[in-house]
């Protein structure tokens, strides 16, 4: 055989494998290294996000709140993350976070407090060990970027308290999104002036210093130490979306 047929691919000489995919389905023998290749990831992927839609596609309102895996139950910021999951359900939010402890497990602890909707995306990492006790509704995944589609896609808007590198991550990719305006009406807000005055810093007088961003990127950020503050912005981000004319879809 010098060609074969194998779904949407096209094979030729050498190319041609021998037997059928169905064949290969049904046949239980053989080893089982097929279930670690590039095609059946693929299908897991494809899973992950089927299972993300339909346990967020009710959601409505809710807001990502980002930080420390490692903020410690005594450290201030615990408090900060914990008023505010409860001050955004009282003002019609659910909550959304990584589903881990510290900053995040206060956010959803605040959450539940106030009888709102708490959610958890995690992530398979060799260091946690699952989603944390004030989780509702919860979403693991093994993929970062599946799981970073369900928070952009479900959430209007991020809060980003102090954090690490997954933290700096999701705060970047989320301004990227905004300054491309892959998404739209999407306020971030930063939680702690003195832990993010020096990020700022460097943004203003290097990165736009050098023509590297535009001082409008800038703007993207706010910061501040004040948790009305932070409810107030995504608040005034949920109404402008309400007040907006429906998007023309043509028939």
């Amino acid at each position: 055989m010098t060609s074969k047929s194998k779904g949407p691919v096209t094979l030729r000489r050498s190319a041609v494998d021998e037997g059928t995919t169905d064949q290969r389905l049904l046949d239980s023998r053989g080893p089982s290294d097929w279930v670690h290749t590039d095609p059946w990831r693929v299908l897991r992927i494809q899973a992950e996000f089927v299972e993300g839609f339909g346990a967020l596609a009710e959601l409505g309102p809710a807001i990502a709140v980002f930080g420390s895996a490692r903020t410690a139950p005594d450290h201030p910021f615990w408090g900060l993350a914990e008023r505010l999951g409860r001050d955004l359900v009282e003002a019609g939010f659910a909550v959304i976070t990584g589903g881990g402890p510290g900053a995040m497990e206060a956010a959803n602890k605040g959450a539940i407090e106030a009888g709102g909707t708490s959610v958890g995306l995690g992530i398979e990492l060799p260091f946690e060990t699952g989603l944390n006790e004030y989780v509702d509704l919860g979403v693991n995944f093994r993929y970062f970027f599946a799981r970073k589609t369900m928070f952009v896609k479900y959430s209007q808007g991020f809060v980003v308290l102090p954090g690490g590198l997954g933290t700096l991550d999701e705060l970047f990719e989320a301004l990227t999104l905004v300054q491309t305006r892959k998404v739209t009406s999407f306020p971030v807000v930063l939680m702690g002036v003195d832990y993010w005055s020096g990020l700022l810093g460097w943004l203003r007088d290097t990165v736009l210093a050098e023509g590297k961003i535009a001082e409008s990127d800038l703007e993207l950020l706010v910061v501040t130490d004040d948790v009305d503050e932070a409810v107030r912005l995504m608040v005034a981000a949920r109404d402008d979306r309400l007040a907006e004319p429906p998007a023309h879809r043509p028939e």
